[in-house]
């Protein structure tokens, strides 16, 4: 029995006040998650997505397909006149088109060029909105005014017509589908920076900035893109998937991929014919669900960035 000094409190070790050490502290407590990061707690928000995370897994997938192709399914453009028009099958998984060429091969390796297209036309169009939408913000002024003219202007022509007047100079190639896509599309990253350099132009640290000396390209480089990246992330992923739409409606034209290199839209340009349509749906189905697929798997992911990175949300 331990024996204590009248009127001293006897207390257990390990409680509080007791002079022991007491329990550690539960982990994911609830200092623990006040105490998170904006990237951990963005993340976690992205995971309990379930939508947004299968969306991941599908893209992921088809992106690896499309970058393996010539492993899992050899050549797009190899000839067998022996299997013309041949329905799905143990050598032809998807069957054959009008050519004898294996269709499950070429929608695999038209991923590569629908996927480049829309990666390609979609960085461009980001790279380009922020630089003129921190411009616009920063300097505000005549210069935002001639900036923000230019995008409304830019915005009212059709990205068919601008693919279109271009393939007619310079022909049709995935360069051109790529640079008529950007200069199109950058409007819309272009208002979405501008609207975060504005909240930031009149904050204190921006101030400072300025009154130390720095200029309008440090300031971009060190305070505007980091503010605006997660923003911009969202449009960009977005962007992927309208870019894809465009691309598979150009090549779908002739205005775009030019034969024999394979991309969604002109292989289903080969099966615009009605016949085709009703007696040979292989020709058509693979490539038009590869499309849909993966626009709806880009749109997911970006619905689930977008959910992730406003502020306010779950954690």
């Amino acid at each position: 029995m331990t024996v204590t000094p009248a009127g001293a409190p006897t207390e257990k070790p390990g409680t509080p006040g007791g002079g022991g050490d007491g329990p550690p502290p539960r982990k994911g407590g609830g200092a623990r998650a006040g105490s998170a990061s904006p990237r951990a707690r963005a993340v976690r928000r992205f995971r309990r997505n379930r939508l947004a995370v299968a969306g991941s897994a599908v893209l992921g997938a088809v992106i690896l397909a499309s970058l393996l192709a010539p492993l899992i399914a050899g050549h797009p453009n190899a000839v067998d006149l022996d299997a013309v028009r041949e329905g799905p099958s143990g050598a032809h998984w998807f069957g054959t088109d009008t050519s004898g060429r294996d269709v499950f091969a070429r929608t695999l390796h038209a991923g590569r060029v629908s996927l480049l297209v829309g990666l390609a036309a979609a960085l461009g169009a980001v790279v380009v909105g922020t630089l003129f939408g921190s411009v616009s913000g920063l300097l505000g002024g005549v210069v935002d005014n001639v900036i923000m003219r230019i995008a409304d202007i830019v915005m009212s022509f059709p990205t068919v017509v601008v693919i279109l007047v271009l393939a007619g100079i310079v022909g049709p190639s995935v360069t051109v589908l790529i640079v008529a896509i950007g200069l199109t599309q950058w409007p819309v990253a272009g208002r979405v920076v501008r609207g975060v350099t504005l909240l930031l132009r009149d904050r204190e640290y921006i101030q400072a900035a300025e009154a130390s000396g720095a200029n309008a390209w440090w300031l971009i480089r060190k305070h505007v893109v980091p503010a605006a990246l997660a923003p911009v992330t969202v449009t960009g992923t977005l962007a992927v998937a309208q870019a894809i739409m465009l691309e598979t409606t150009a090549s779908f034209l002739g205005l775009g991929v030019r034969p024999p290199q394979a991309s969604w839209g002109n292989m289903l340009n080969d099966a615009q014919n009605l016949t085709l349509i009703q007696t040979m749906p292989w020709l058509w189905i693979p490539p038009g669900v590869a499309i849909a697929v993966t626009v709806l798997a880009v749109n997911f992911v970006g619905d689930g960035l977008r959910d992730a990175v406003t502020p306010g949300g779950r954690t």
